[in-house]
């Protein structure tokens, strides 16, 4: 039985260490196909219970709710074209973050940044910006 045990427990760890390690490309690239697709609701699904959002001159901290409608108002008001991921990175904290350009239907252009943290074992975007180029 303890054999049993301490098997698991070790698939366990490594599922786990595996998820934490892996968790920014894959993240950073699903945030883009949402990004492009303009789709709010599928950005908001990694917003953490606040998150810090920027656009244009408009920034505050939202809650996750609050957050993912001023999204949605700015879709539907800048409806995306494509979204390009211009660059990638890590902090010394292990923080993921991308900086890409988003190009509307209107020809509009924004320099966008979102910042991902894990909160315990969950990674979530804690900082999104759109910058008018």
């Amino acid at each position: 039985m303890k054999k049993m045990n301490a098997r698991l427990a070790s698939v366990l760890s490594l599922l786990f260490l595996f998820v934490g390690l892996s968790f920014g490309a894959d993240l950073l690239d699903e945030v883009a196909n949402a990004l492009r697709s303009g789709d709010a609701k599928s950005v908001s699904r990694y917003f953490g219970s606040s998150v810090d959002l920027s656009i244009a001159s408009q920034e505050d901290v939202y809650s996750k709710t609050q957050a993912e409608q001023v999204l949605k108002d700015f879709f539907s008001k800048n409806q995306p074209r494509s979204f390009t991921i211009l660059h990638k990175g890590e902090s010394k904290e292990g923080a993921k973050y991308a900086i890409g350009r988003l190009l509307t239907a209107q020809g509009v252009s924004y320099r966008t940044y979102f910042y991902v943290k894990a909160q315990g074992n969950t990674p979530v975007i804690q900082e999104l910006q759109f910058m008018k180029e």
